[in-house]
């Protein structure tokens, strides 16, 4: 029996009576029982183990509890209280009294954990191939002949198999995006330091982060919003307020500038070329408009990742374990995290100074728009093909993946299409703390391309309208001195702004000229006498807005500016009461905008009448 897992569909079955979380549990069993020995799975939890879950929820309901009765799998890195974590490697394992941080938010709001799901040992992977045989590896959820991706390999295929609504990965280097991507399934990784890492078996403790792999844009929203918890006995945890500064989850902005890489930069066999390029049409028929980044500099900080000095923290993770016993790794895990063993502590600096140079680099370019869409893969192997080339083949499974922990940025693996029985998928990717603005495109890629979830065959839902989502910048209208190009408009770019549209306001403004260097204009709102004033639209991090606002001279003012199209924005105004007594004011509306003023006053003679002289 195949039951949609989304969240939205388990709370809508709960709240009509339905279903209950004990009868959806108990349904979960009898179709695990039915598969019999699951590689997926490291260590399910049995009925007897699941009881106190279910007991916790009694009287409780998706009102009270966000996650109320969502089943949910963890990557068996990650403590689950009393249950054994093995990280794949039977000699390492132990049991840990409590469960990690993020487990514990998890089960706080309602959800059930089912159990550790299998992984490439130690997280060292994109394959899901480098597990022990006494676990073995899961087959991809869609075809059993070809990989799951790693290392959250189980994570991936429980998910999209229907076992559980959403599961618990890690990534370091592309853990969660690749097998989400090879899943049909949403993999967010989030910026570093936002989901706590205590309780997680590090592999590079530095880079790594919990990943979530979810049906929808709403389910990751969902777990997201529970799990990104600022934890103060975690050292790489990170505080941050999404709402303080000034974002939100929701519907797509209706305007946005998207990154694509360029094309011989791809490296995309032709199903995954298609998957660009579909996800590239609908972003545009979103209102997102194209710019081709170089995206050098971030695939350069990909190659130290394995290549520099960075695999001497994978060492650092398991050095007693494999300096005593290294017979107990599986032998390509043993083969990589070995030549950690024989950096240099002056090659960490040099290798950190070539990363320095490479994210000044990556982060000029990511600059220039609003979110990036990569491949998340560049070809989907057989579990034959990585049998022949283990190590060359995941090297190139992370071309588009190992940077972003190193650069610091967030990212999103998006389900794109199903091709001759394989899903391919692309990667949104932005700055630190974009990972609502990822979600929200997201969503609307989901909504444009309605794929079922995961691999079940279930149709998906047309997602629920939303309010505009908020990336956590605001839209300036600017009409004088600020223009592009003029004396102060170095006041916005410093301030990482950028152009929109050059519009108009509505037919409703006064253009005033104020005495003084650099010349200033005014606006004023006249519903009488006033006209259509050209204008700039610009957006800037809100964040940036006070220091703007502090440095803006009376009688100047940020106030909201009724534009052309109807829409109010925030922008200079002056308020007229704020202009009596002033001398030197001079009334410039008839020119229509400040630079045709500009270009009229520097082509005056003295024989030019002057502009009308204010009368308020």
């Amino acid at each position: 029996m195949m039951i949609d897992l989304s969240i939205a569909a388990l709370h809508k079955a709960y709240r009509a009576g339905e279903l209950t979380p004990a009868t959806l549990i108990d349904q979960l069993l009898r179709n695990a029982e039915s598969v019999g020995t699951d590689s997926t799975w490291i260590t399910r939890l049995t009925r007897p183990q699941l009881e106190p879950y279910l007991q916790r929820l009694q009287g409780e309901s998706p009102e009270s509890l966000p996650l109320f009765g969502i089943p949910f799998a963890i990557k068996d890195n990650i403590d689950l209280a009393g249950i054994p974590t093995t990280a794949a490697c039977p000699a390492y394992a132990y049991t840990p009294a409590e469960s990690a941080f993020v487990v514990q938010q998890l089960i706080q709001a309602g959800a059930i954990p089912m159990g550790k799901t299998n992984l490439d040992q130690f997280a060292t992977g994109l394959v899901g191939e480098r597990s022990p045989e006494q676990y073995g590896t899961p087959g991809n959820a869609f075809d059993r002949d070809y990989i799951p991706g790693g290392s959250s390999s189980g994570s991936a295929v429980a998910t999209a198999s229907g076992q559980v609504s959403f599961a618990l990965g890690t990534d370091t280097a592309g853990s969660g995006r690749v097998p989400a991507s090879f899943n049909n399934l949403f993999g967010l990784k989030p910026t570093l330091g936002l989901l706590s890492n205590r309780g997680v078996v590090p592999a590079c403790a530095t880079l790594d982060t919990i990943s979530l792999f979810t049906l929808t844009a709403d389910d990751a929203h969902a777990v997201f919003n529970v799990t990104a918890r600022f934890d103060p006995e975690c050292a790489w945890s990170r505080p941050y307020d999404f709402a303080v500064a000034g974002k939100r989850y929701g519907q797509a902005p209706a305007s946005f500038r998207f990154g694509i890489p360029f094309e011989p930069q791809w490296q995309t066999d032709a199903a995954h070329t298609e998957a660009m390029r579909i996800a590239i049409r609908e972003l545009e028929a979103l209102g997102g408009e194209r710019v081709e980044i170089d995206c050098s500099a971030m695939l350069a900080a990909a190659r130290l990742l394995y290549e520099g000095p960075w695999v001497a923290e994978r060492y650092h993770a398991v050095r007693q374990l494999i300096d005593k016993t290294p017979e107990a790794l599986h032998p390509i895990t043993r083969q990589i995290i070995a030549g950690g063993r024989t950096p240099l502590a002056v090659d960490a600096f040099d290798a950190r100074y070539q990363l320095a140079e490479f994210k000044r680099l990556a982060d000029a370019q990511l600059a220039r728009v609003d979110v990036m869409l990569t491949p998340t893969v560049v070809t989907h192997p057989t579990k034959t093909e990585v049998a022949n080339d283990p190590i060359g083949l995941n090297s190139r499974l992370g071309r588009w993946t190992n940077f972003m922990n190193l650069l610091d940025y967030s990212a999103l693996a998006v389900p794109v299409r199903l091709a001759d029985g394989l899903p391919q998928g692309v990667t949104l990717f932005g700055t630190a703390f974009d990972d609502l603005l990822l979600l929200s495109v997201g969503r609307a890629l989901e909504s444009s391309l309605a794929l079922p979830l995961g691999a079940t065959r279930v149709p998906r839902d047309r997602p629920a309208l939303l309010p505009p989502a908020s990336d956590g910048t605001l839209e300036l209208v600017v009409c004088g001195a600020h223009l592009e190009g003029l004396p102060l408009n170095h006041q916005l770019t410093a301030r990482r702004g950028y152009l929109l549209s050059r519009t108009q306001s509505a037919a409703s403004y006064r253009l005033l000229a104020l005495a003084g260097e650099p010349a200033r204009p005014a606006m004023v709102r006249d519903d009488v006498h006033g006209r259509a004033i050209d204008v700039e639209v610009w957006r800037l991090p809100i964040e940036s807005v006070g220091s703007l606002l502090s440095g803006i001279a009376s009688p100047l003012g940020l106030g909201k500016v009724e534009l052309a199209d109807g829409r109010w924005v925030s922008g200079f105004i002056a308020a007229a009461g704020a202009l009596e007594g002033l001398d030197g004011i001079r009334d410039i509306t008839q020119h229509g905008g400040w630079r045709q003023w500009l270009q009229a006053r520097a082509s005056e003679s003295p024989m030019t009448a002057p502009d009308s002289a204010l009368s308020l």
